[in-house]
């Protein structure tokens, strides 16, 4: 994923609300939002490159999600980091202990953000090793650490907010959408070209071979019943199809 905003323990229906964007070359291989037959209980899309994934849920109400951290000068690890996002959910480690267990085994992922819950606490970690158990609020990530106030993770705060005083798919789809660049002035300096940051800048991303692959809403309500949705997108930019699941 390269944008994940979320509320967490601040809305009367819901404990936890989800809207994010994976990013991607296109040409990468990646199957839609499925129950996995090898892991039956995880309910996520799939990299078919690696056998990782970037967001998803389990049937036992588990949630994880992860962002690469942009930084052309870090070393890159050996692993993918779709697999932090697949082995939490394949697990009963409660986040603490998961993390714990990272903090050994940090430099075998290229930079990365992580978002992990167990169906009732929220937790964050870094690759840097920073570790924080998430209070209620609105948040916001994307390719640098949380809360990070970058353009559009301020708009898409903002704009989430906005939305949670009546909660509607489509408006959290629209707010996805957003394809407004930053201007020049704007723009964080994370080490490539200004031109890209600049198309990078952008909620929904488009261009050339690389761009926003699909858009995921995730509504977890305090009863712990489960509203996962997945809208793709095509190389040029327009919606395929979405998936609807309830847990």
């Amino acid at each position: 994923m390269c944008l994940i905003l979320f509320a967490w323990q601040c809305h009367p229906q819901y404990k936890l609300v989800v809207a994010a964007n994976r990013d991607e070359f296109y040409a990468r291989p990646s199957a839609p939002a499925h129950f996995w037959q090898d892991t039956p209980q995880i309910l996520a899309g799939r990299d078919l490159e690696q056998g990782g994934t970037w967001l998803g849920v389990t049937r036992s109400k588990r949630f994880a999600a992860i962002t690469n951290v942009r930084d052309p000068s870090a070393k890159q690890g050996t692993l993918s980091r779709g697999y932090l996002v697949r082995d939490f959910l394949a697990s009963k480690q409660s986040p603490t202990n998961f993390i714990a267990q990272l903090q050994n085994h940090l430099t075998d992922y290229s930079p990365f953000n992580l978002l992990l819950s167990d169906g009732h606490t929220l937790h964050y970690c870094n690759s840097s090793g920073e570790m924080l158990s998430l209070q209620p609020g609105v948040y916001g990530l994307s390719n640098a650490a949380l809360d990070t106030p970058w353009p559009k993770v301020e708009s898409g705060k903002q704009a989430l907010s906005d939305n949670l005083s009546d909660v509607q798919h489509e408006s959290l789809f629209c707010l996805l959408s957003d394809r407004t660049q930053a201007s020049e002035e704007q723009l964080p300096t994370t080490g490539i070209p200004q031109w890209l940051e600049q198309k990078l800048s952008a909620s929904f991303i488009h261009f050339d071979s690389y761009g926003t692959r699909c858009s995921t809403l995730m509504l977890q309500a305090h009863n712990d019943n489960m509203d996962f949705l997945e809208r793709q997108f095509s190389d040029d930019g327009s919606p395929i199809a979405t998936r609807q699941f309830q847990l």
